[in-house]
């Protein structure tokens, strides 16, 4: 028998990501230095006199607006060029009376009651995205958790339980319990003495015992154990009639493994997902909303770039009037710092060197789409219980999110009723809006009988369609980053890209804070240094 090899990192990262899950990995992965943390480190400070230079900002987003803010302070010109009539880009709230014109020329108005919002793109902040939720606490942008996940909501699928949705918590205590149990059985029969010594076999059956809420003989059945995970047929109350009963209902392991209900369990292991995670009180459209505040007057709204060039000069960008078209009109400055998406970028004219416009080219944009819908009263609160979180399907509409606010209210509220990524994202974004609200409508009522006595009107946004995007966020493979990333985000003369799409934390607001503060960074030790 040959001699076993040492195991190579690509094995043991394979391992711990079996047995532990993505969060897990992605910690082995840090510790190794595949991965990093968050490099926010605070406030930047741009030292040294700029002398009166001039930046031109190409797009309002989150990237453009910490870029116009941190320059001004540091005593640039700043303009802004933004195609919107407001600021935060895809940071964006649609709340009652808010109207959006897609490709295409649809309309829609939203109807919400005042109070209730969607949030069409970013609805949640992790806690480890720092450069956000500092620029939160510095411009005073009340957050409140978010919840990612609720035991207590649903996962479904039609295939399984005759299209019955199941408790989040059932599935989760099943499926931990019978790997455990299976393990437990494994440890017991001395079939891991070549990996696990005799001393750490007895700490493995205590730790597997307690994981897996076994019970005395390492079985994963009905009883005590078991029910104060999965829940109880009759909870623990007071009084003559407070015994309990415990839960007899073990889903067998085969069905549960056919039901494939467990792939919805580990989404919020995520390093992305784990808690704490936050939301700004009254939507995510607040934080747009705070850097208006700090930096609307160095906007120009409703300006649609149509050109860029550059020279030894300056740069030049041509625009026009988004909504009514008109006279084309210029802005001039010393340098450009664009966060445009390269979804849009692409179609625009850039005189910048060749592997940098292959880049720009390279990069295609997520299908996402999110349907928001209003129902009378709160009855995922009211009849079951679910207060935030996220239940799971496997129907196109795939997630069906609940407001984690005003619990216990009794007014109206607004679900997500549809949160869905690629082919089920470019179904949706084929229909019509109000087709696409129907068909949340109705694959909701599959998971929800409740939506058929309560609904009263939705919006739903295909990123697809958004005119300003052309797609929900940068989608790199690993091959491109290696042929064109640093391409993308090297200063070509005096022009420079930020965004979401110039990090290495595509679709978070936190990859275009800190793209932004990178390229801000260089431009102004370019500046400094002559």
């Amino acid at each position: 028998m040959d001699a076993p090899s040492a195991m190579s990192r690509r094995d043991l990262l394979m391992l711990i990501g079996s047995v532990a899950g993505s969060a897990v990995s992605y910690r082995a992965m840090a510790s190794m230095g595949l991965v990093h943390e968050s490099n926010y480190n605070g406030p930047i400070k741009l030292e040294g006199n700029p002398r009166g230079a001039s930046v031109l900002i190409l797009g309002a987003g989150l990237a453009g607006m910490v870029a116009a803010y941190e320059m001004r302070k540091a005593g640039y010109k700043v303009k802004v060029l933004e195609y919107n009539n407001r600021a935060g880009g895809r940071n964006w709230s649609l709340r009652g009376g808010d109207t959006f014109t897609e490709l295409g020329g649809f309309t829609q108005k939203c109807e919400f009651d005042k109070g209730l919002y969607l949030n069409p793109g970013p609805w949640r902040i992790p806690y480890h995205h720092h450069g956000v939720l500092d620029y939160c606490r510095r411009f005073g942008v009340a957050l409140e958790p978010f919840v990612q996940v609720n035991y207590n909501a649903m996962v479904h699928s039609t295939n399984a339980f005759g299209g019955k949705p199941q408790r989040f918590r059932e599935i989760n205590a099943d499926f931990t319990g019978h790997v455990a149990e299976l393990l437990s059985k494994v440890t017991s029969q001395n079939k891991l003495d070549a990996n696990v010594g005799k001393e750490d076999q007895e700490i493995l059956l205590a730790a597997l015992k307690q994981w897996g809420a076994l019970d005395k003989n390492y079985r994963y059945v009905g009883g005590p154990e078991s029910s104060d995970k999965r829940g109880y047929e009759k909870p623990p109350g007071g009084g003559l009639n407070g015994k309990p009963v415990y839960s007899k209902d073990i889903i067998d392991f085969s069905q549960l493994l056919r039901s494939e209900l467990w792939a919805s369990i580990g989404a919020g292991n995520g390093y992305e997902f784990q808690t704490t995670l936050f939301e700004p009180i009254g939507g995510m459209g607040r934080i747009g909303e705070a850097f208006q505040r700090e930096v609307g007057d160095l906007i120009q709204f409703n300006a649609k770039v149509t050109k860029v060039r550059q020279d030894d000069k300056g740069v030049t960008a041509t625009y026009i009037d988004s909504r009514s078209g008109g006279t084309p009109k210029t802005a001039t400055a010393d340098y450009c710092l664009c966060t445009i998406p390269l979804s849009v970028l692409s179609q625009i004219e850039i005189n910048v060197n060749p592997k940098m416009q292959a880049a720009i080219r390279a990069v295609p944009y997520e299908a996402a789409v999110k349907v928001g819908l209003q129902f009378k009263r709160r009855f995922w609160e009211q009849d079951e219980h679910i207060y935030g979180g996220i239940s799971y399907t496997n129907l196109p509409n795939r997630i069906i999110g609940y407001p984690n606010t005003d619990y216990h209210s009794a007014g109206k509220g607004v679900v997500l009723g549809a949160y869905a990524f690629g082919p089920n994202a470019y179904e949706f974004t084929a229909l019509s809006p109000a087709e696409r609200v129907k068909k949340a409508y109705e694959y909701g009522a599959m998971v929800h009988p409740q939506y058929r006595q309560e609904f009263e009107n939705g919006v739903g946004v295909g990123w697809h369609r958004v005119p300003w995007t052309l797609g929900c966020a940068g989608h790199w493979t690993d091959e491109s980053r290696a042929q064109h990333y640093d391409n993308l985000c090297q200063l070509d003369n005096r022009i420079l890209l930020a965004g979401e799409h110039a990090s290495y934390i595509p679709a978070w607001q936190e990859g275009a804070v800190l793209s932004s503060i990178d390229a801000i960074t260089r431009l102004h030790k370019r500046v400094i240094n002559g």
